[in-house]
């Protein structure tokens, strides 16, 4: 399966998130702060990244921005999971770069199910 990068500050929903993730094969990984998140993409070359959009330190449109510019991350997919519901920020992260878009509150089984959409466009898909 898919190593995947969890990076949201609140520790609960990381722990959902994991816990379904890991239950269907996947290895996780987790940041919970922008900095954290980008050193640990650089380090790890995650195959896809679950990426909050408000978090301390860098915000998840800071880390998406250098992500998007370091020709080591640039390809690896970026789902946005965050609570900023407004046009303007979806639009903002899919133009910055963002694969796909979700709010929370969330359905864990559409988030598995969008993951699993782009390991398959990002041929990463090893289920």
């Amino acid at each position: 399966m898919a190593d995947i990068l969890i990076a949201d500050d609140d520790d609960i929903l990381v722990d959902i998130i994991r816990f379904r993730l890991q239950g269907v094969g996947h290895q996780v990984i987790c940041a919970g702060d922008g900095e954290a998140a980008l050193q640990q993409a650089i380090s790890l070359l995650p195959d896809l990244i679950v990426l909050d959009s408000m978090m301390p330190i860098l915000s998840g449109m800071e880390a998406l921005a250098a992500l998007k510019q370091d020709k080591r991350t640039a390809t690896i997919p970026v789902i946005m999971l965050t609570a900023r519901k407004g046009e303007a920020d979806i639009v903002a992260a899919l133009d910055a770069g963002a694969a796909d878009y979700l709010t929370k509150p969330f359905i864990p089984n559409e988030l598995l199910s969008r993951i699993a959409v782009q390991l398959k466009r990002s041929g990463d898909d090893v289920s």
